[in-house]
């Protein structure tokens, strides 16, 4: 057992626990050989009113690896099922992760604080429940680009290394991450009951989500239906802001698709860099199923697995309830599509969104995706070069294509559509544009080089330089000017991601 240390700061009201018995499993981290403290995000503590400026390296290794547990913590593993691919598996849940328990932010928001890579717990099945520390330094970098890009995600608190050797194709150094998350509720969460017939549960777990999560919904007719509808914008929303920037999520198993609205669970996902509908950058999705284009037709499929677990409570005659629930599901593609093309718009540095543009507008990013893909430009620099075009200075975007001539013409045609909002000057618009189309993303080669330096040579200067650069991912500095530079081709050719398992 786990010894507990009085941290201020570590308010915890645990909700989960108090209000969901028979949800989740009791349990306790492993304890480590030789904790060690690889990374600390001070601000996001300082956040989350964890007073930690007492503690020194040691003590907040101690702390972040579970060695001795802060006063009030209650660990659990979190029970929940999942479609993997397609096929449903009714029992996955928490493998190599613990909620440490919940606190509050100084906006009096919730969330909750969880261990991964802690060892094994009920659910690991044939898994040693460790991580090692390429993964979880991966983690940080891509879901804190992810925060400075302004995409609803978890964040990562801290990782410690664990002087643990981590077995997997080789032999790795261990490590674990913490994790904030707004909570760690999925739509695997809800199928774990559903498949068992347990529908009280089902009930009292979407009475409490809707309670912490959506709680203006309480008093709404049909809550259950509102919670449905209110889930189905989030991911619209959230998936469009994925594929305006290129980001390919890599597993979307519905026990990786958070009900709050976050992305979660980075294992094998990428940034694209030239430009490819189809990409695909994980080992383990063989046939694509998670390709970049493919990511808003799964988000809805996940839904609708979701809206099957609550079936029962959309109306008590069985017809009418699938007839609800179809409804509004079939609503995703047009939400999605209305998220999309506002943010594309917003790219393109067009602030006119009436629908009557629609189709000339849609017509317009087509073509430009298009060109994209034609001449393999890199995604993310063709974006942030077309704000230094609304301003006729045309060298750094002409300099990514091949031929200059379909890019012209595509040029004519959006200077054309600009000079209709005669009302947005010319340099508010390149502005407007810098702020939505970053310069920097985690560029998979750059990623890479820095775990590979901290996991073999203990160096995690490479990585530390890396994520300071991800911090301002809008602002051109030039001490960071190596990082906007895309991958050679031979890299992003054979690049592949791995889960970490």
């Amino acid at each position: 057992m786990q010894q507990s240390i009085n941290v201020t700061g570590f308010s915890f009201d645990n909700t989960y626990i108090r209000d969901l018995p028979g949800f989740y499993a009791p349990w306790q981290p492993e304890p480590v050989a030789a904790p060690a403290l690889l990374y600390l995000n001070s601000v996001l503590a300082d956040d989350l009113c964890l007073d930690l400026g007492s503690y020194d390296s040691s003590g907040l290794a101690d702390l972040f690896s579970g060695k001795r547990l802060p006063e009030g913590a209650e660990p659990i593993a979190q029970a929940y099922a999942g479609h993997q691919f397609g096929h449903f598996n009714p029992e996955l849940g928490d493998g190599r992760a613990l909620i440490i328990g919940e606190v509050n932010d100084s906006q009096g928001r919730r969330f909750d604080i969880a261990f991964k890579g802690s060892g094994r717990t009920p659910f690991s099945r044939s898994g040693d429940g460790k991580a090692a520390i390429g993964p979880m330094l991966r983690e940080v970098l891509i879901a804190e680009a992810m925060h400075a890009l302004g995409v609803p995600t978890t964040r990562s608190l801290a990782v410690v290394g664990t002087g643990e050797t981590v077995y997997r194709d080789e032999e790795l150094p261990g490590a674990v991450l913490t994790r904030v998350a707004a909570s760690h509720i999925r739509v695997g969460t809800f199928e774990f009951f559903a498949a068992r017939d347990e529908y009280d549960k089902v009930k009292r777990l979407a009475d409490y989500t809707i309670a912490r999560h959506v709680p203006e919904l309480i008093e709404t007719e049909n809550r259950y239906l509102a919670f449905l509808r209110a889930v189905i914008l989030q991911q619209a929303d959230l998936v469009a802001q994925w594929m305006s920037f290129g980001f390919i999520h890599g597993v979307m198993n519905t026990d990786n698709m958070s009900i709050a609205g976050e992305t979660i669970d980075y294992g094998p996902c990428a940034f694209m860099e030239a430009y490819d509908p189809v990409a695909v950058f994980s080992s383990i999705d063989r046939h694509g199923r998670y390709a970049y284009q493919n990511q808003p037709r799964i988000a809805q499929w996940n839904l609708t697995r979701f809206a099957e677990t609550l079936l029962f409570l959309f109306a008590d005659d069985e017809s009418q309830a699938v007839e609800l629930a179809t409804q509004e599901i079939n609503e995703f593609p047009r939400l999605y599509q209305q998220q999309w093309l506002q943010r594309m718009r917003a790219k393109l540095g067009l602030s006119d969104i009436s629908v009557e543009k629609d189709e000339s507008d849609l017509a317009l990013i087509e073509g430009w995706l298009n060109l994209l893909h034609e001449q393999k430009v890199d995604f993310t620099l063709a974006w942030r070069y077309l704000a230094d075009a609304v301003e006729r200075k045309y060298s750094e975007l002409q300099m990514l294509f091949r031929e200059q001539a379909p890019l012209e013409s595509w040029l004519l045609q959006w200077h054309a559509r600009c000079a209709e909002e005669q009302n947005v000057q010319m340099q508010v618009r390149a502005e407007a544009m810098r702020k939505v189309n970053p310069w920097l993303i985690p560029r998979n080669h750059l990623v890479e080089k820095a775990l590979a330096a901290a996991s073999d040579d203990n160096n995690l200067k490479p990585f530390e330089r890396l994520l300071a650069a991800l911090q301002q991912p809008y602002t051109e500095n030039p001490h960071f000017s190596g990082f906007a530079e895309p991958a050679p081709g031979s890299f992003t050719a054979s690049y592949q991601t791995f889960c970490g398992t």
